[in-house]
């Protein structure tokens, strides 16, 4: 495994706290950096992923924001339940930022089917949304970890392992694509597992793939704050017809931001391309116009 740069091995020492909130008798799992003072930034992860899958991108963010992660329900160290439906997920997302004491609206970044969940979350609650930043989330089929649940066995019949070197060995990302930050792989794969009684195994509950198909085209057009697209340039999910329908969905409204170099897994494969791009969003909207959100207050 090569040696971790500075930057990363900075970041995971910037410990974040670890809280907790029910929804809907479910009791659900998150992570906060910074100063809770500060206008809140929400992380959502994808599928069968959790929170940690930002532990090293979020310390970025705590010099001007108060940056929460969840474990959304099935997912991480956070409650199971009988089912899981995208309306529910966007549900403990406002949660949590309500738990946090948030003092402004919250902006939400959401990667993969976390980009789904903040899809879902942009169109019913967007007027306590400062913003929602959609990263890799193809709009038109269903995110990529439901489709690869559907045929990996890794999701349908996830294994135990007798120790954890063994499990994190056998740890490889859905969809498979190349990642040359193996030290940022190694270390996702470790929080994704818990210890059990047979031994090592993975966290997410398998149901969270018996869902029904979903569609968020209503969603993204009915967005009703700020939006940012963004999609890795190698991604073999967001490609240029998924590009157009996305524009079009929201109006041709929303930046469409392709990150160079990078596959479907971005925070992995190019982390500080994320960032930087992310840092460029925020700091466009703190010093412009919400054209959308005046247009809605004075109709």
């Amino acid at each position: 495994m090569s040696r971790p740069p500075s930057w990363f091995t900075g970041a995971i020492a910037h410990r974040p706290s670890v809280r907790s909130v029910v929804v809907n008798e479910c009791p659900i799992n998150y992570l906060a950096w910074g100063d809770p003072s500060n206008p809140c930034l929400l992380l959502v992860h994808g599928g069968a992923a959790h929170a940690h899958w930002w532990s090293f991108i979020a310390p970025q963010f705590t010099q001007r924001y108060y940056v929460l992660a969840p474990d959304l329900s099935g997912h991480g160290d956070s409650g199971r339940r009988q089912s899981y439906t995208m309306e529910q997920w966007a549900d403990e997302v406002m949660a949590v930022a309500r738990d946090a004491e948030s003092h402004e609206r919250p902006i939400v970044v959401g990667h993969s089917m976390g980009g789904h969940v903040a899809i879902a979350a942009a169109a019913r609650f967007g007027q306590d949304l400062a913003g929602a930043i959609i990263v890799d989330a193809p709009v038109r089929e269903p995110d990529p970890e439901s489709e690869e649940g559907e045929r990996g066995r890794m999701f349908k019949n996830p294994k135990t392992y007798p120790d954890l070197e063994t499990a994190v060995d056998h740890f490889h990302l859905m969809p498979p694509q190349p990642c040359e930050n193996d030290f940022i792989v190694d270390h996702i794969g470790r929080h994704s597992l818990k210890q059990t009684e047979a031994g090592w195994t993975w966290k997410f509950d398998r149901n969270v793939f018996a869902r029904e198909r979903y569609q968020t085209n209503d969603y993204l057009e009915r967005a009703s704050c700020r939006l940012a697209l963004m999609h890795g340039q190698l991604s073999d999910l967001v490609t240029p017809e998924v590009q157009a329908h996305m524009e079009k969905l929201t109006g041709r409204n929303a930046p469409m931001i392709e990150i160079p170099q990078a596959y479907h897994h971005i925070p992995l494969d190019q982390p500080l391309a994320l960032i930087a791009a992310i840092r460029a969003i925020l700091a466009d909207w703190d010093h412009s116009i919400d054209k959308k959100r005046l247009r809605d207050l004075t109709t």
